[in-house]
């Protein structure tokens, strides 16, 4: 499987310059008329033809430009388009940046600007970019190509920002900062026969990309991107309503339409999928390898089922590759989420504690189907290790096309939070057994700490409430709930007998005379993930 942070590799750094029109560095392509409806057809058309990979230019070229040849290539600013210019009225655009080539990116990008229904491609050149006279990439052919695209701040004051806020680059890989400012999770188009013994994961391509700039001055109006899917089971069109907005705090909303039509079976279809790293959290045998507290991108899959009941299931970083699926009926939303926003739980400099968390809103409702939670065994915080992905019911077999209508909120929290229960916010398991008495083998203590204020001031004093507690395998006892001092966070407690080499699959939530508190905890345990020598 390949590396997934890998293909994510490669932004560069910028310098300030005056700006020329976009126009300048398109002379040489002439328009063509374009719409998503013809995008669409073209895809659907592709699905029926033999796949054609993209295009990797001269590869022994693009090989020796490793991560640090590749941070060598600056692009030139007074080449960006949709940059804007003082005194004509678009001081506010958004600059837009192209990546270069690369061994980490090898695959040719073709690039399209898009005004007025028409679409002219920007061809590619070395006078994008600055770059040292020995350095591999003044090398590549004159129809290389681009690896991707992104985003910057709109132009203010005779300067724009240079702070990315979305970037497409890697295979179907996208993503976007949060309310902090800050990169983590990333999104992609599709997964293909992801995780399957008997056949490789699949990574579709963004062989194109269409970009229109965003209409008037307004940072609220949304930049339009389409894209063309393309792989050796699958093809389909994309289109990209994407918002930075006034109000930096409310992060990057996409608004996602697209068309995908299958080529050939496939064994596992990920639709609107996530992907991030867990390393470890506040609990794991992996604390013992380094010296941070916590290191992830996410520590946690949120679900808001179609029932209406809400879902929390804290990450593993297992000894295998593994898949939960969650059966479900016209899902509300879900999302990989980066809940513990402390600085003091991460003390790194690399901020995890800034990461967006990523919510997924389907908009045209998804039916039957499963979300399914991928968790790959990591020793280091450089691979994404977790996948979140809809995998509709049904075969996913040659002929088959799917619509889809879904916005992905690159926020802090929630963009929809349940008001009437306590979220978790804290899991913590160790040995079982009561302090102060002799430790019975083979048992292990979990507490999980519940936290809203509403909600948790309800419950009258003296009262505790109840924990509710079920598992697949071994024996539960030991339950109890009691309050955190100083603050309104309760917390469960309870332990679990289970035998070396058994797997529970936990469920918890605490309820009070009966009616439930918090969403439902869920968790998959196996003994020698979590406890050393165990």
């Amino acid at each position: 499987m390949l590396t997934r942070r890998s293909l994510l590799r490669g932004a560069t750094a910028l310098a300030g310059a005056m700006i020329l029109p976009a126009s300048a560095a398109l002379a040489q392509s002439a328009p063509r008329a374009f719409s998503f409806d013809a995008l669409v057809a073209r895809a659907r058309k592709m699905a029926t033809e033999p796949y054609h990979p993209p295009l990797m230019p001269d590869p022994k070229i693009v090989q020796q430009i490793d991560y640090a040849r590749h941070g060598e290539i600056v692009f030139r600013t007074d080449k960006a388009p949709f940059s804007g210019q003082p005194g004509t009225g678009k001081e506010k655009g958004y600059p837009l940046e192209f990546f270069p080539l690369g061994k980490y990116a090898p695959k040719r990008v073709r690039m399209f600007l898009v005004e007025a229904g028409q679409a002219t491609e920007v061809p590619y050149s070395t006078d994008f970019f600055d770059m040292p006279a020995d350095n591999p990439a003044r090398k590549l052919p004159h129809n290389a190509g681009f690896a991707g695209f992104r985003l910057q701040e709109w132009y203010t004051a005779g300067d724009w920002t240079h702070q990315d806020w979305a970037a497409f680059q890697g295979a179907s890989y996208f993503r976007a900062i949060g309310a902090d400012g800050q990169y983590g999770q990333s999104a992609r188009g599709i997964v293909v026969n992801a995780a399957l013994d008997n056949k490789p994961e699949e990574f579709p391509d963004f062989t194109e990309f269409y970009i229109e700039e965003a209409p008037g001055a307004s940072p609220d109006t949304p930049v339009t991107v389409c894209a063309l899917l393309d792989g050796p089971s699958v093809s389909g069109a994309y289109r990209f309503r994407m918002t930075r907005g006034l109000d930096r705090k409310k992060g990057v909303i996409m608004e996602i339409e697209a068309r995908v039509f299958l080529r050939t079976d496939v064994d596992r279809l990920g639709l609107m999928p996530l992907t991030s790293m867990f390393w470890f959290g506040e609990y794991g045998r992996d604390r013992l390898q380094d010296w941070r507290p916590e290191v992830h991108d996410s520590d946690g899959l949120s679900m808001w089922a179609g029932s209406g009941e809400r879902i929390w299931r804290p990450l593993n970083n297992p000894d295998v590759t593994r898949i939960s699926a969650f059966a479900d009926d016209n899902p509300r939303g879900f999302g990989l989420m980066q809940r513990d926003r402390n600085f003091d739980h991460y003390q790194d400099g690399v901020f995890y504690d800034r990461r967006p968390s990523v919510w997924i809103e389907p908009v045209k409702p998804l039916g039957k189907g499963e979300i399914q939670l991928m968790e790959i065994p990591t020793n280091d915080e450089i691979n994404d290790n977790i996948g979140a992905f809809w995998v509709p019911a049904g075969k996913a077999a040659k002929g088959n096309s799917y619509d889809l209508h879904y916005r992905l909120h690159w926020q802090n929290t929630c963009p929809v939070p349940a008001t009437n229960i306590a979220q978790a916010v804290e899991t913590r398991i160790g040995r079982g057994g009561q302090p102060g008495k002799p430790r019975p083998p083979h048992v292990y203590h979990f507490a999980v700490e519940f936290d809203r204020p509403s909600v948790m001031k309800q419950i009258p004093f003296g009262v505790f409430p109840e924990v509710v507690v079920s598992t697949s395998t071994g024996k539960i006892s030991r339950t109890f709930s009691r309050p955190v001092p100083n603050g309104n966070i309760w917390r469960a407690n309870f332990d679990l007998e289970l035998m070396p080499g058994q797997i529970a699959d936990l469920r918890m939530y605490l309820a009070l005379h009966g009616t439930p508190l918090t969403e439902t905890w869920l968790y998959q345990f196996r003994p020698d993930w979590a406890i050393p020598g165990n």
